[in-house]
């Protein structure tokens, strides 16, 4: 962790410590610290923003609820991101991920977002489309939030060679996808003599 992460942990631990006392104002000052990253993670298991808002919802009643239990074992932000990724899998047995009408999703780039920039992520957008729900949460957490394979294994609950498998297959899957969706052949490596 480098001294901003320290610091950033040190901060949410402190709100922790305010939200177990009763403090709503912390509560209010940790939704907003985690609500775009929280919304950035949760696009990976659905694409429902009601279901999203729903599950951040539950995340920081369940945080509220819990935040005397918090023994610092982990970062906060595992903590919470842990809390969320179960929030969502529970929400995604309930409503489904039914696929909603792109006129009704929110524009997800904002206006000076430069034409190549949106569509670099559209195509990304699209390869990780192609990886299990479980692949792009792996992928998500480690590039898209800096988490350690360790904070995944956490925050998934599952071993540390769970997580490698599904971020290795991710990059394979990745590897030969992304080409193809740009128009180019898929990248093959060569068979070693």
């Amino acid at each position: 962790m480098n001294e901003a992460d320290i610091d950033a942990d040190a901060t949410d631990r402190m709100l922790l410590q305010r939200m177990s006392a009763g403090d709503r104002a912390a509560l209010a000052v940790l939704y907003r610290s985690y609500h775009g990253r929280l919304c950035r993670f949760l696009s990976r298991l659905t694409r429902r923003p009601d279901v999203i808002e729903e599950v951040i919802n539950d995340c920081f009643w369940i945080a509220w609820q819990k935040a005397g239990t918090f023994h610092g074992d982990s970062r906060v932000s595992t903590w919470i991101i842990g809390i969320a990724y179960r929030c969502g899998l529970k929400a995604l047995r309930q409503h489904g991920d039914e696929p909603v009408e792109e006129d009704m999703q929110e524009d997800r780039f904002p206006a000076h977002c430069p034409d190549e920039d949106r569509e670099l992520r559209d195509w990304l957008a699209k390869g990780l489309s192609r990886l299990s729900a479980d692949q792009r949460v792996v992928v998500e957490l480690v590039y898209g939030l800096g988490h350690t394979l360790d904070d995944v294994a956490v925050i998934m609950q599952c071993p540390v060679g769970t997580v490698k498998a599904r971020l290795f297959h991710a990059r394979v899957k990745l590897r030969n996808t992304l080409p193809a969706l740009a128009g180019d052949p898929p990248i093959r490596k060569e068979s070693m003599p």
